[in-house]
């Protein structure tokens, strides 16, 4: 793996000994941040369920401010670490998270809640701009309904939410108040790009 664009441009990426894990290809994460290059720059981003780190990285790569990683694997997380550290990415730049997808939303909301918000919000517990989901195919995305209950606890209000799924898995237009408002297809992938409706 490589990343595309920006000022890691060309660098490679180590990646995972075992096909367990699928990967973003390069085709689809340079079709994803073409649709969301005018939103990266400063930007906070969550990979969830990063796996390798890639899109993360390509997210920093392209001048987004902060990037959260979140895998439930400890080997992939630490993949991730001596990814970033090859890099030198600034540790002020990224955060790893070694958790389930799910635990992790609830406590980072949890901390977001009016009641414990006493003045400014820690940098690292600020919402964020841009989530990116890519679960193993055949996990339950129901679970996206969890991101839209929790609405501004998690997601600015101009957040897009990405969901990287097979083509045989067909998304509803909705989860809650984040409706799907592009859908882009390649190979047997599918990129469902979703926002609060109006």
């Amino acid at each position: 793996m490589r990343i595309i664009a920006g000022k890691f441009r060309g660098r490679r990426l180590k990646s995972p000994p075992s096909a367990q894990t699928r990967p973003t290809s390069d085709r689809l994460r340079e079709t994803l941040f073409n649709v969301l290059a005018p939103r990266i720059e400063g930007a906070r981003f969550l990979d969830l369920c990063a796996g390798t780190g890639a899109v993360g990285i390509e997210a920093l790569s392209r001048g987004a401010e902060h990037v959260t990683f979140v895998d439930q694997s400890r080997r992939m997380c630490s993949l991730i670490e001596a990814n970033l550290k090859a890099l030198e990415i600034p540790e002020d730049a990224a955060e790893v998270v070694a958790s389930e997808a799910t635990s992790f939303l609830r406590r980072r909301a949890k901390k977001r809640e009016p009641s414990l918000t006493v003045g400014l919000v820690p940098r690292a517990d600020q919402p964020f701009d841009v989530i990116f989901f890519d679960p193993p195919y055949a996990a339950d995305y129901e679970f996206v309904n969890l991101i839209s209950d929790m609405g501004g606890q998690l997601l600015t209000e101009d957040a897009v939410l990405i969901v990287e799924h097979h083509k045989k898995r067909d998304l509803p237009d909705g989860f809650g108040s984040l409706k799907c408002y592009r859908t882009l297809k390649q190979g047997d992938s599918v990129l469902s790009f979703f926002n609060r409706a109006a």
